[in-house]
């Protein structure tokens, strides 16, 4: 049906097509009890020409999710899915703080709270749908208490459910807390603060979907338990979408493979009997590298390419190359069943071969180098003041609660660790941003509380085959140790993948857990299992899980073999450092310094002018406390000493030079403002204001306006001492020549 749209100005527009099941939704909403708060998902009320809306209202903080789907021009290997979350200030009640006093880019937060959900509905997108998917995430209202992030995977997920959208869903999804000693569902933002566990999961009927979190360190099993109690509770949302669909009626389209129905298995044998021995003396041949094994792979492929074009020359490049892709994933897979080892050679459990060392670059206060296989990271680490702590903004302090933080990992990942060319550092991509926040996760938990500098640790990733940001984890644990950071202990990390056969039922027959994963196990397995801890505890876990859901008796099992992963890693940490070293001689000192409050002015100087004079000279960093206590802050014990000195010459007893009146002395410019000037007439006599009626012979409305600038030098005569105030009084108009007429009249 055809609907022509028609406007105010009475121009037709356009014809567009209409769609009533999809436009003309009925409102329905629905209830669910999660904890001790209600959770309500509505529909068909806002944002109705979307092929999916839905409201979801948690407290006072609410969050529109739509989805929309477009037909690809032509077919695509990759499922086109984006997901955008934005958090405005609008939301918050503020007012962005940048110069235009508008939203600008995401976020850190906003990018890793899309790549959550994205986690949470791509696996249930089946692979054979050929639609460009844009799921769009608003945060109408924030109530600084309840978390939007988890809001709206589950609005994501009744957007999708209610849309036209090939999908298996619906999943939902909570966010699971241990605080005192108890699970709480969804925790509000003052809980979350004491919380020992920090978990969001989101769950199918069938099983798990996608696990994010972090840990204080806390036991093992202790962590599985968490993970079972979050995934039932996710039962309750799932079972609230799904009666809200049967509600609302909606309608799905139906996917298709590239191919046609008919000669599908006709096509999938000839390319299986063409790839079969091809790939399967490729993936065990074990003296393959990465790229060695990409070359093979890649000519096998073109020769395939090749006679298939022979036999089915109806058919483009991209269907084929969608058989042949699925070829080598089930060549890849079916090899580890039948020989229990994998491409490299390793047995299951075998972890690649690791090498590290600490203490690489001498200047810098920590550094280490970490290889595990072809995977190489260098950590640097280096102390700066509480001054240098990255600062939240308003709305960020709003849902975190946090005003600051000291201790920050920074993740790079340049083009030349894979062999490509690409302009490093040009933008952070959103995969930088998340492996470092995993990474920083991870060792956050180590890091003593209320340390008293700011820490930031680098990772720059050189060579990449699998598993960087685990390896971040191991090599900023090392950097720590090294710069004499008194951690708690050393964590490390690893990443755990999965294979596995399915029946014609899509349920698992046969799988295999395979630990330390490698480049194409990521890309042809079924997880990357990433979990980080010490010998006692978890401190970080992201899973991104693939199939449509994971029995959660397998999320346990690499809950496991992590847990031994992690320990054998350590093992191999310590021979290398296994505690924190003395600090070197470069490294920070800080220390406090006491001044009587009547001298206090000799130190600080006008506007800060001896703290930023003592920078400069010293390089020590000094920051007030209270009106008699500054803490100083030096690069190293020289400075300090440096900056001492300079201190008690500023607060030293120096005899003041007697003053004649009416004579005339040379004055440096301290500071200008619209009132006037302060100068400085002798290191000993504190600074002295000359009003601007003295500067000059002409009235002046504003000091700034007569050229002088702090640092010159200007002539003035003493006219003696204020009787009542004592201020010292200072002229320069009365040593200027009123200007001659040019003519007479």
């Amino acid at each position: 049906m055809w609907k022509l749209i028609y406007f105010h100005s009475n121009k037709w527009m356009k014809f567009t097509r209409w769609d009533p099941i999809k436009r003309f939704q009925s409102t329905a909403s629905i209830s669910v009890k999660l904890g001790n708060r209600d959770l309500t998902i509505e529909t068909g009320k806002l944002a109705k020409f979307a092929d999916g809306a839905a409201v979801i209202k948690q407290g006072e903080t609410s969050v529109l999710v739509t989805a929309v789907s477009k037909a690809l021009p032509q077919p695509s290997p990759f499922l086109p899915l984006t997901v955008d979350y934005r958090l405005k200030a609008a939301a918050a009640g503020r007012i962005p703080m940048n110069y235009f006093r508008r939203e600008r880019g995401p976020t850190e937060n906003e990018i890793l709270t899309s790549r959550v959900i994205d986690r949470s509905l791509r696996p249930l997108i089946p692979e054979e749908c050929q639609k460009e998917i844009q799921v769009i995430c608003n945060v109408l209202a924030v109530d600084g208490e309840n978390d939007p992030a988890v809001l709206s995977i589950n609005a994501a997920s009744a957007a999708t459910t209610l849309s036209s959208i090939p999908w298996k869903g619906p999943v939902g999804a909570v966010r699971v807390g241990y605080v005192d000693k108890s699970f709480v569902i969804n925790p509000l933002r003052h809980e979350l603060e004491r919380s020992d566990i920090n978990l969001m999961i989101t769950s199918s009927k069938q099983g798990i979907v996608m696990l994010e979190g972090g840990a204080n360190n806390v036991d093992y099993e202790l962590f599985k338990e968490a993970i079972k109690i979050g995934h039932a509770e996710s039962f309750r949302i799932i079972n609230s979408i799904q009666n809200l669909a049967t509600e609302v009626k909606t309608f799905k389209h139906q996917s298709q493979p590239p191919a046609s129905q008919d000669n599908f298995r006709e096509l999938r044998d000839t390319v299986y009997r063409l790839c079969n021995t091809k790939l399967r003396a490729i993936f065990t041949n074990y003296s393959h590298d990465k790229f060695s094994r990409d070359s093979a792979v890649k000519n096998a492929v073109a020769g395939v390419m090749k006679e298939l074009k022979d036999l089915y020359p109806s058919l483009s490049d991209d269907q084929l190359n969608w058989y042949i892709q699925k070829c080598i994933k089930h060549v890849f897979r079916d090899n580890i069943f039948k020989t229990e080892k994998r491409c490299d050679g390793r047995d299951l459990s075998d972890l690649r071969n690791i090498s590290c060392s600490v203490d690489i670059l001498k200047p810098l206060h920590g550094s280490s180098l970490f290889q595990r296989g072809q995977t190489q990271v260098l950590c640097t680490m280096a102390y700066d003041s509480l001054d240098m702590s990255l600062k939240f903004d308003p709305v960020a302090q709003l849902i975190s609660g946090a005003k600051e933080k000291n201790f920050m990992l920074h993740y790079e990942f340049p083009p030349y660790a894979t062999n490509e060319i690409g302009r490093p550092g040009a933008t952070l991509a959103r995969r930088e941003i998340g492996h470092g926040a995993l990474a920083e996760r991870g060792l956050s938990p180590i890091v003593p509380d209320n340390l008293p500098f700011t820490l930031r640790l680098t990772s720059e990733v050189l060579e990449s085959n699998g598993s960087s940001s685990m390896a971040s984890v191991c090599g900023g644990s090392l950097a720590l140790m090294d710069a004499g950071v008194p951690i708690k202990e050393a964590a490390a990390g690893v990443a755990i993948g999965l294979v596995t056969q399915l029946n014609y039922e899509g349920k698992i027959t046969k799988h295999r857990v395979l630990t330390d994963l490698l480049g194409i196990e990521d890309y042809f397995g079924d997880m990357d299992f990433k979990i980080a801890g010490t010998r006692n505890g978890v401190t970080a876990l992201q899973a991104d899980i693939k199939l449509e859901s994971l029995p959660i008796e397998i999320v346990f099992e690499a809950i496991k073999a992590g847990k031994s992963g992690i320990s054998r890693i350590l093992d191999i940490m310590d021979t290398v450092i296994s505690k924190p070293r003395k600090p070197k001689s470069n490294a920070p000192v800080k220390e406090k310094f006491v001044v009587n409050p009547q001298k206090r002015s000799r130190v600080v100087g006008i506007g800060g002018q001896r703290l930023r004079q003592l920078a400069q000279k010293t390089g020590v960093q000094m920051s007030a406390v209270d009106e008699s206590t500054f803490d100083l802050f030096a690069p190293d014990k020289t400075a300090m000493l440096e900056a001492k000195e300079l201190l008690e010459s500023w607060l030293e007893e120096k005899p003041a030079p007697r003053l004649d009146f009416g004579a005339i002395y040379t004055v440096r410019i301290l500071e200008v403002n619209v009132q006037g000037v302060m100068v400085e007439v002798h290191p000993s006599i504190e600074p002295v204001f000359i009003h601007r009626s003295q500067l000059d012979l002409r009235k002046v409305h504003d000091a700034t306006v007569l050229g002088l600038t702090p640092g010159d030098e200007i002539q003035v005569k003493y006219f003696g001492s204020d009787p009542v105030s004592g201020q010292i009084r200072l002229s320069r108009r009365i040593l200027l020549s009123p200007a001659l007429p040019l003519f007479k009249s």
